[in-house]
């Protein structure tokens, strides 16, 4: 008998389940916004709500053995009362609940004894000038403000020169912010990392991210980092999901400072953009590995099966509702390329559209470069393309 997955969200995260969830004989349903929302061409079934209606999300529950998620935008606190009814959800409420607001989540890392950056927590209701001033001289300009829920993809994150630009974006949102110090990074590094229901871990290869403007641009896999490093990143990961008691796949992001040293950036409870090139590079993807983690199957081998990976994001960057159809076959050309397309309706600057992956035989910088250059310079107008090469 096959498992019914319910899935909060059904954005690309839960289409690209799709193959995976054929091969293991899940059936996905979904709640999600729009008729239009990539996951709704491939499931069984779908309930048209907001992320967050609880209400929705009991009618989810009754269609679905388990309940998993797509993105963190979810009301805790409501689906705490469907999970004591008997709903399971995977990951547990209980492993979200420390994840979903920033400046908690940095807390718990910091409690856990993981390497995090210097922070602290700002809202323009409870703190006064001088107050917000005594506390960021402990930071130094430039700062790093992230609101503390509902942020994404650059959105509700800035880096701020100096004081009077932070008060007048504190003040101006009433919102609560993150608020930590800048790290001047030497790369920026990911991890997908997975944990079973009996508690068995696996972790992919740690993958080198560049992001413009707060936006994951593209992801080289593997990281050149040293094994050292990497078996710090592993046991990052082993302690943080054993700690929560998670079941599932999580991204973690994390800095590497000029000096070698390893920082967490932030933690995302799901499939992460991080983690894509495992579709076409790995035996297994993430999106497979979830599956398998969620629904109380084995996890299975996460080993790269090329000498490198490329994945580039293809981004908005007009307001358009054309299929970019020429682009997208010059893409394909490619040797070795596969593109993944979402099918959304509308294109707009910075939305996800679709990624292509690269595989490579041989792990050669040069090589590397060229092929990322190439990707942009057919998919992005001469003024936008990215010269932040590796």
């Amino acid at each position: 008998m096959s498992i019914k997955l319910g899935i909060i969200g059904g954005g690309q995260l839960a289409w690209m389940m799709a193959d995976a969830a054929n091969k293991l004989g899940v059936k996905l349903i979904v709640q999600t916004p729009s008729p239009n929302d990539p996951a709704v061409s491939i499931a069984q079934d779908s309930i048209f709500a907001a992320v967050d209606d609880a209400a929705a999300t009991e009618i989810l529950a009754t269609k679905c053995d388990i309940i998993t998620f797509e993105n963190e935008f979810v009301n805790l606190a409501a689906l705490s009362l469907l999970e004591k009814q008997g709903v399971y959800f995977r990951p547990q409420l209980a492993a979200l609940a420390p994840l979903l607001d920033k400046y908690e989540q940095r807390c718990y890392l910091r409690d856990l004894g993981l390497p995090v950056p210097h922070f602290l927590a700002l809202s323009a209701e409870q703190e006064q000038e001088k107050e917000i001033k005594s506390q960021i001289e402990s930071l130094g300009f430039p700062v790093v403000v992230k609101a503390r829920r509902h942020g994404y993809d650059g959105q509700g994150t800035f880096i701020i020169a100096d004081f009077a630009t932070l008060a007048k974006i504190v003040n101006q949102s009433h919102s609560q912010f993150l608020v930590e110090e800048f790290v001047p990074f030497q790369r920026e590094l990911a991890i997908i990392a997975a944990r079973s229901i009996n508690g068995e871990i696996v972790i992919y290869p740690a993958v080198e991210t560049c992001q413009e403007n707060q936006v994951c641009r593209w992801v080289i896999a593997p990281a050149k980092i040293t094994k050292e490093q990497s078996l710090e990143i592993d046991a990052i990961a082993n302690k943080l999901l054993n700690s929560l008691q998670y079941v599932g796949v999580c991204g973690i992001e994390l800095f590497l400072t000029a000096e070698g040293k390893i920082l967490v950036n932030e933690i995302a409870p799901r499939t992460h953009n991080s983690g894509h090139f495992s579709l076409d590079a790995c035996e297994t993807s993430q999106f497979e590995q979830h599956l398998r983690a969620v629904c109380g199957l084995a996890l299975t081998n996460t080993t790269l099966n090329c000498a490198s990976a490329v994945m580039v994001n293809l981004l908005g960057y007009e307001s358009s509702h054309g299929d970019y159809q020429e682009q997208r076959q010059q893409l394909a050309d490619i040797p070795q390329a596969t593109v993944h397309w979402y099918g959304k309706t509308e294109a707009r600057p910075g939305r996800k559209l679709g990624h292509i992956t690269v595989l490579l035989e041989q792990d050669n910088p040069n090589a590397i470069k060229d092929i990322i250059h190439k990707i942009e310079s057919i998919w992005y107008p001469p003024d936008q393309i990215c010269e932040n090469f590796p």
